[in-house]
């Protein structure tokens, strides 16, 4: 799929309906000359809703539809009939879709759970009709209440991809070519910086049929947290990750080096990112004997750590052994 369909952030305009107005009526019939009032309720005005939906991955289909609107209730009737309800108009988003207030940035909610059902702009009351109004000194009320005016306004829209695992490395580190041997996941891999554009998630099938989702985030760089490279767009994936897999190549110049700097990147986008579970992965190293193995050991962090090769198929069984390990303890 093109990496321009990913789409993980958008502004929609919101228009809930107005509510329908109460009616002013009084009985009207032949043999009850002057009967009292009997208005009825105006209907509530349409709610603009978001819902959970499990088969969608991206915001796209909201890029081009910035406006959304929905209906008015109907007024109130004679004989207290109350006037329909505006219809509500469903938004259908994925799962880790939070929705923020658009002027201030407050966050309203989170949509996490398939069909999952929250009002991101309520529909206006509707309004009273005359028959709510009688009493022992007016008995025939000449008033109704309108309906209550619907609400307007933007709201922000930000996918944060759920997974178990959040894969972390700089570009090339073989994040993309893990995904694709551990998972029926196509991420596009090449040898060029930035191959993926868009964060791809691969289920991870484990023994006796449990399974876990693994998230490939774009490729990071130092600077990443103030925009460098793709930035921010992707760092805030990894805020829904349980546990962090570290992927730097056996080849790499200084090991340490690499993994602090990346690890600084997360700190300096949000230090709550750092309380997260680690492990680590030496990629491409099928060409390492067990001399250079040890010696490479000895400068790593101090975290769980394996030595694995995705083409050569080497180590895969033991990680997903030690993933599996870290995440059915949470």
């Amino acid at each position: 799929m093109a990496s321009d369909n990913f789409v993980d952030y958008v502004k929609i305009h919101c228009t809930s309906g107005n509510g329908g107005g109460g009616s002013t009526h009084f009985r009207r019939e032949k043999y009850i000359p002057k009967g009292g009032p009997d208005g009825g309720d105006g209907g509530r005005g349409g709610h603009i809703i978001l819902r959970g939906n499990k088969q969608l991955w991206t915001l796209l289909h909201l890029k081009f539809k910035k406006h959304i609107k929905a209906a008015h209730g109907a007024h109130g009737a004679g004989n207290l009939k109350t006037g329909a309800q505006g219809e509500d108009v469903y938004i259908d988003v994925p799962l880790g879709t939070l929705a923020k207030d658009g002027e201030t940035g407050e966050v309203l909610f989170e949509i996490t759970e398939e069909g999952e059902e929250r009002i991101i702009q309520r529909g206006g009351r509707g309004g009273l009709g005359n028959n709510n109004f009688k009493s022992p000194t007016n008995q025939t009320p000449r008033y109704a209440q309108p309906g209550e005016e619907g609400l307007e306004g933007w709201k922000i829209l930000e996918l944060k991809i759920l997974a178990d695992v959040g894969l972390v490395g700089f570009p090339n580190a073989g994040k993309s070519t893990l995904l694709s041997v551990l998972s029926a996941a196509k991420p596009e891999i090449g040898d060029y910086p930035f191959t993926t554009l868009r964060p791809n998630l691969g289920i991870v099938s484990y023994r006796d049929y449990r399974s876990f989702v693994m998230a490939d985030i774009p490729g990071i760089i130092e600077g990443a947290h103030a925009g460098k490279g793709l930035g921010l767009r992707f760092l805030r994936h990894i805020e829904r990750n349980s546990l962090l897999l570290f992927m730097i190549p056996a080849d790499a110049d200084d090991i340490q080096k690499e993994y602090n700097i990346l690890l600084n990147e997360l700190k300096q986008y949000n230090p709550e990112l750092l309380h997260k579970e680690r492990l680590l992965a030496i990629t491409k190293s099928d060409m390492l004997d067990d001399e250079l193995k040890a010696a490479i050991a000895k400068d790593l962090p101090k975290i769980p750590y394996l030595f694995i090769s995705s083409v050569a198929q080497q180590g895969l069984t033991e990680l997903k052994d030690l993933i599996w390990k870290h995440l059915s303890h949470d």
